[in-house]
């Protein structure tokens, strides 16, 4: 399988990110520190195609942020776009980028990520398991794409509507713009600027996905499978 990174901006033409100072990256409670546990699962992506929206070993909520509460699941399940992103090394080179969530047998839940590789003209899949790590209707998932490797998704603010969503990793170094639809309005994409700089996320580094002209073919997407889906 070829090694392919992950997702990338608009405009057809990969769009280079802001360089800025990043927010120092925390570590978990005890054991290998977050960092460590992203390096090392960050070449696990790149070898097992390079797609994962999560390559972090921490489920901790990053100090400052709230996950939502009064949280229903039933209604955040479905296809979701990625508006916007911080980028990392194992995500560039994608673009139209979803995510899709669905109810797993074992009682969690599954997660199908899908996007087009630019380099490679193909889609690229990676599916994982999510968890609750606290009730759930508080918006605190983990997310494992790789064995025993587990992520934080923490919702911070959710649209009544669920038409849009804020979404944290476990340190600032994470954040994910997500919408119901493929554009969202300028006056939401401020709201989420604005938002994310009062929380101190590096925003000048923020990627907008490309979501127009979506090229065929996706059901045909290279699939990465999560190695130990009993793990999260």
């Amino acid at each position: 399988m070829k090694s392919v990174p992950r997702l990338l901006p608009p405009d057809a033409a990969p769009a280079a990110s802001a360089v800025g100072t990043r927010a120092p990256v925390r570590s978990g409670s005890g054991g290998v520190s977050c960092a460590r546990r992203r390096i090392l699962q960050a070449g696990g992506a790149l070898a097992a195609g390079g797609f994962g929206p999560f390559v972090a070993g921490c489920t901790s909520v990053p100090d400052g942020i709230e996950p939502v509460q009064g949280f229903e699941l039933n209604r955040y399940l479905g296809r979701w776009y990625e508006i916007a992103r911080l980028d990392h090394r194992f995500e560039r080179g994608l673009s139209h980028v979803t995510a899709r969530y669905a109810p797993h047998p074992d009682g969690g839940l599954e997660v199908i990520n899908r996007g087009w590789s630019v380099a490679e003209g193909e889609w690229r899949e990676a599916r994982g398991r999510a968890r609750f790590v606290q009730s759930p209707d508080t918006a605190h998932l983990k997310v494992s794409f790789f064995g025993p490797f587990y992520a934080a998704y923490v919702v911070f603010e959710l649209d009544p509507g669920y038409r849009y969503a804020f979404v944290a990793g476990n340190s600032r170094d994470y954040l994910w713009l997500l919408s119901r639809e493929p554009e969202v309005d300028e006056a939401l994409y401020v709201h989420f600027l604005d938002r994310a700089v009062s929380l101190g996320f590096p925003t000048q580094e923020l990627i907008r996905v490309e979501q127009r002209n979506r090229p065929p073919g996706e059901q045909t997407a290279v699939t990465s499978h999560a190695s130990n889906t009993n793990s999260v």
